[in-house]
């Protein structure tokens, strides 16, 4: 018997492809055992049958991406209209600067006045001094000597009992003193913005005529305005005068006695001057000349 040789190797089996379409997981087929011929029994001849693995196309399932199928491509997003609308308007804010930057540089130039003016002039002739005084406004006659603007006391009077016999100066204690309540009446004249007051008194049958001028500050025109006010004569004497006239029809009481009187006031304010006018008679004033009084007194004032 003729020795036995060690065997052979055997063939090592080809690796085997797994089908695209088989399931996750599923195991691999089997190798087909080699044929003795060295042939591949997988590959069927012309009248051998399929014997190669089946696959269940069923539990292969659908084919995903990463089996290497492509993905299909996304629907696209329409414009948002704000954007659009943004977009639109800041093009046309460029396109309309632009247009009107082009039509501005087609213009031509405007013409700009000159820089350099030409220097004022003078005249040369010399003003006459006297010329140009008598051209200047003049002074209010009020401005100046107060007493020289009172009315001076008429022919066939005499003298009262106190010593304005002729226009003379008064204090603002001389005019106090002339109402009962004289320390209201200081207090009065002092606030109201006294300055000077000159006045002139005289007497006729009885009859005590007392004419006061009393003017006040620049600056207290209307202490003058309230004591003009405060008098209440209301029938006017003369035309332009802002003033009056009136008459009492009851006789008053002199301080501190019992006799009698009946009592007339005039007054009127020229500027910071306030006139005024008092008679005191032992019957019922006449109101015809105390008009004529007042009138002659306010066109001393003119």
């Amino acid at each position: 018997m003729a020795p036995v040789g060690p065997p052979s190797p055997l063939a090592a089996a080809p690796p085997v492809k797994l089908s695209p379409w088989a399931a996750p997981g599923s195991p691999a087929a089997a190798p087909a055992p080699a044929s003795a011929d060295g042939t591949d029994p997988t590959v069927a001849g012309p009248s051998a049958g399929y014997a190669g693995p089946v696959v269940d196309l069923l539990a292969a399932g659908e084919p995903t991406v990463g089996d290497g199928v492509a993905e299909a491509p996304a629907a696209r997003r329409r414009p948002d209209l704000v954007l659009v609308l943004s977009a639109a308007l800041v093009v046309g804010v460029l396109l309309g600067g632009a247009l009107g930057y082009g039509i501005q540089a087609q213009r031509p130039p405007t013409p700009l006045p000159s820089l350099q003016v030409a220097r004022p002039g003078y005249p040369a002739a010399v003003a006459d001094a006297k010329a140009v005084a008598d051209a200047a406004p003049q002074p209010l006659s009020i401005d100046g000597d107060l007493r020289k603007l009172v009315i001076g006391r008429p022919d066939g009077t005499e003298a009262w009992d106190r010593t304005l016999t002729d226009p003379s100066w008064l204090t603002i204690g001389d005019i106090a003193d002339r109402s009962g309540g004289a320390d209201e009446e200081f207090v009065r004249l002092s606030h109201g913005g006294f300055r000077r007051a000159a006045g002139v008194e005289w007497q006729k049958g009885g009859t005590k005529y007392r004419v006061t001028l009393t003017q006040f500050g620049p600056d207290s025109v209307t202490g003058a305005t309230l004591r003009a006010n405060d008098a209440g004569a209301d029938l006017p004497f003369a035309d332009g005068a802002n003033g009056g006239v009136r008459t009492e029809t009851e006789p008053t009481n002199w301080a501190e006695s019992t006799e009698t009187y009946y009592y007339g006031y005039a007054h009127a304010r020229r500027g910071t001057v306030v006139m005024e006018i008092e008679v005191f008679a032992p019957q019922q004033v006449d109101a015809g000349e105390l008009k004529d009084l007042a009138k002659k007194q306010w066109e001393r004032l003119a």
